[in-house]
């Protein structure tokens, strides 16, 4: 079973900047996706950045490009979002998963994170 643990959430001004880390803990298979969603209120959750471990692809929703980097630490089972640039519009609950398959779909994932809250004003 996998567990995950988000940290790093918080309030900044536009223009700032934040790192979200991803800790994980319990059995993970050789070959896997870790990805951050976001959820903002009334709206549905959006993939923003993926990575499949084996061989470091990654991947950016459009909105995010050229600001947010996605980064892991095989040592620490740590997966990582360096945000930077960030805007009012990023303002949402962000959340780690893994699963096996890097897709935006969230039912692709099996494991999540309780999420951590950023707010840009």
């Amino acid at each position: 079973h996998v567990q995950l643990v988000e940290s790093g959430g918080g309030s900044v001004k536009a223009g700032g900047s934040l790192t979200l880390s991803c800790a994980a803990s319990g059995y993970m298979p050789t070959s896997f996706c870790m990805a951050w969603f976001r959820q903002a209120p009334g709206k549905e959750r959006e993939g923003v950045a993926a990575l499949f471990n084996v061989r470091g692809n990654t991947w950016y929703a459009d909105s995010v490009k050229g600001r947010f980097t996605i980064s892991q630490d095989n040592a620490k089972k740590t997966l990582y979002l360096q945000m930077n640039s960030l805007k009012p519009e990023d303002t949402a609950m962000y959340y780690c998963a893994a699963g096996t398959r890097c897709t935006w779909e969230p039912r692709w994932y099996n494991y999540w994170g309780q999420g951590t809250q950023v707010t840009v004003s």
